[in-house]
């Protein structure tokens, strides 16, 4: 047998970058040389996080309570109208008067609002009516004369 000649052949090409390899480009130019191309879509990409149950996810599926948010009670609302009616305004007159919506002074009202005390205060202020305490319905005490 004779003797082969083994050369060592060195081949340099270019590769593309990671990012490039990465875009939509890239991908649909592989794809149309007829490459194989390798897409997946990644869970919770750009964050901390691994492929991990926390430990309060039972707790939470094990929570029957049922949570919501205290509204502001129906004999309120009815004392707002009432003090609206006697002093003459409207639902839009109030809102202007205390400067808040008029869907602030509806949901009062009906009972659907989330009470607020700095909202409460000023339709108190503006109808002269109590809102809060056991007091709900009384005209408001008039205010002390400021010392001077």
């Amino acid at each position: 047998m004779a003797e082969s000649d083994w050369d060592t052949v060195t081949v340099l090409r270019k590769k593309g970058s990671a990012a490039q390899s990465k875009s939509k480009q890239a991908v649909t130019a592989a794809m149309r040389k007829g490459e194989d191309v390798e897409t997946s879509k990644k869970w919770s990409a750009g964050q901390n996080k691994q492929h991990l149950v926390t430990k309060n996810t039972a707790k939470l599926d094990r929570e029957t309570e049922e949570l919501h948010h205290v509204r502001v009670p129906h004999e309120v609302g009815k004392v707002i109208q009432i003090g609206r009616a006697n002093k003459g305004l409207t639902q839009k007159d109030l809102a202007t008067k205390i400067n808040e919506k008029p869907q602030i002074i509806a949901d009062y009202e009906a009972g659907k609002a989330i009470p607020n005390n700095q909202i409460m205060s000023k339709i108190e202020r503006a109808i002269g009516l109590k809102l809060r305490g056991r007091e709900i319905g009384q005209p408001m005490d008039p205010a002390p004369p400021k010392k001077k």
